[in-house]
């Protein structure tokens, strides 16, 4: 059974980071969820960030006039889910001027994603944010789903990336929200064949660099790209090295116009949020993740104590 949950923002029991799922069908639902949000917002004098699809964007500024404590922001500036959650970071500090509190509409692109490692990392970012924006000052996100397509299977799984539930211009706690011991981490694919593998140690970082960089360019990755591997394979390579056990295997293939190096060792990356958000300037270390994510198209990470860390790097190859 779900529980109704007050709409106003100012009740007491609310405070927090409230993640609301909206699943809709079509244009007129769309607009009648997300316009009910951005006016709640307007009348308790809220700013709104919007990152949604374009298409959807132009159907919110026709209806919105140029409301000036609506902003909209260009979500292909961070097409890799990895580095959504330093730009809502981003978004909501600039736009929370002084304690002005914010609201969030971000719908992902879910139709345009590349393969199923990018929508899995996709979902993984939803429930991601819950962990992000939990110690936060006080602020609301809408998550807008056209669920039209039937898809029933994938309409649950992210559902349960969000702890309420937006229904009838109020939202309802979800009972099916996965805790953070829950969320099932989908098991990385076998690579293609062929795959060629190199097992590396100390001393070995010139030998991986030139191991990627030449697989890549045989895949077809431009040029003007693979400085940019280089540089997330190194700093991948030396993490692996100096907290991975001294060793570690680096594979490389090519799948679904994706070139693909992974790096796997005995390690262990306690920290989910590892990587995704934006290191401090006067931070010592912890920035190899980081760069990673801001120079590839899309990374993983898979990392257990028992059966160590799998870190894999995608760069598009174009047709």
């Amino acid at each position: 059974m779900t529980m109704t949950v007050p709409a106003h923002p100012s009740e007491p029991d609310m405070n927090g980071f409230r993640h609301q799922f909206y699943p809709y069908r079509g244009e007129a639902q769309f607009l009648t969820g997300t316009l009910g949000f951005i006016r709640e917002a307007l009348e308790a004098e809220e700013a709104v960030v919007v990152a949604v699809p374009s298409d959807r964007a132009s159907l919110l500024r026709d209806e919105l006039a140029d409301e000036p404590a609506v902003t909209f922001v260009d979500t292909t500036v961070s097409p890799s889910p990895g580095r959504l959650i330093a730009a809502w970071t981003a978004w909501m500090s600039e736009r929370g001027e002084g304690d002005r509190p914010v609201r969030g509409i971000g719908e992902t692109a879910w139709r345009q994603a590349r393969n199923a490692a990018h929508l899995s990392e996709m979902r993984y970012h939803e429930w991601l944010l819950n962990r992000a924006f939990a110690q936060s000052p006080a602020w609301s996100m809408l998550c807008p789903y056209d669920a039209a397509d039937g898809d029933q299977d994938a309409l649950q799984s992210l559902s349960r990336c969000h702890p309420l539930i937006r229904q009838e211009h109020r939202y309802v706690r979800n009972e099916q929200y996965l805790t953070a011991e829950e969320y099932p981490f989908e098991a990385l694919a076998d690579p293609c064949d062929p795959y060629q593998e190199l097992s590396y140690t100390n001393g070995d970082l010139a030998a991986i660099r030139s191991k990627v960089s030449q697989c890549a360019s045989d895949a077809g990755v431009p040029d003007d790209r693979l400085p940019k591997l280089a540089v997330a394979v190194t700093e991948i390579a030396t993490n692996s090295i100096r907290h991975g056990g001294g060793r570690g295997t680096l594979r490389t293939w090519v799948q679904d116009s994706t070139f693909l190096s992974e790096f796997r060792d005995a390690g262990y990356i306690s920290d989910v949020m590892a990587g995704r958000t934006r290191p401090d300037a006067n931070q010592i270390g912890g920035r190899g993740l980081w760069l990673a994510h801001q120079l590839c198209d899309l990374v993983e990470i898979r990392s257990t104590p028992d059966q160590g860390t799998t870190v894999r790097l995608h760069m598009d190859v174009p047709q």
